[in-house]
């Protein structure tokens, strides 16, 4: 199954269109995301579906 964004794409979660994230990897149908500007944040967890 092919997926939407690929890793390191910039993409903006749906609840929070204003945060910047950047696609740090991509595992069983699921985003993991890190603040753009924040690299030692904690990854968020999304699925496509969340994403803009």
């Amino acid at each position: 199954m092919e997926h939407k964004y690929k890793e390191g794409d910039i993409v903006f979660a749906k609840v929070n269109p204003t945060l910047k994230l950047k696609v740090r990897r991509y595992v069983s149908r699921v985003y993991f995301c890190q603040i753009f500007d924040d690299p030692n944040s904690k990854e968020l967890v999304y699925f496509e579906r969340e994403l803009l």
